[in-house]
């Protein structure tokens, strides 16, 4: 049995063969192409956390609406929920993710919101994380 041996999803075997686009989309022609599918699934997992409900056509149930949430009145409680909201939208969105960590905080006097996650996907077992500033 080796040991330590490297799981690479199917998708990736031809090298180049593109499996999504990244964010943002700033390349020579619109976007730029994503090889690896840990690429293609943090740019898709970016743009789920900025899409806000109702934003994205013919699915108006996509998105986290977080943009719509966190200039709300800022709290502990509210931070909790919106965090407990956002968990279960990933999984239900991403169910081939599994969330190590997500952590929100807040600062009030700069009206910003700092949003964190980290993640592995279950059948590469690869890690990444995002970390995304939301500022008014």
């Amino acid at each position: 049995m080796a040991y330590g041996a490297k799981r690479i999803n199917p998708i990736d075997l031809e090298k180049r063969r593109a499996v999504g686009i990244t964010v943002p989309l700033s390349g020579k022609a619109v976007f730029n192409s994503s090889y690896e599918t840990k690429d293609a699934i943090k740019s898709n997992l970016i743009n789920f956390i900025l899409t806000g409900k109702g934003e994205r056509y013919f699915n108006p149930s996509f998105g986290s609406g977080i943009r719509n949430l966190i200039f709300a009145n800022i709290n502990r409680d509210n931070l909790t929920s919106i965090e407990l909201l956002i968990r279960e939208e990933i999984l239900t969105y991403f169910p081939n993710l599994n969330i190590k960590e997500l952590i929100l905080t807040s600062a009030v006097d700069d009206n910003t919101v700092l949003f964190s996650l980290k993640f592995n996907i279950r059948d590469t077992e690869a890690e990444d994380e995002i970390t995304i500033n939301f500022e008014q």
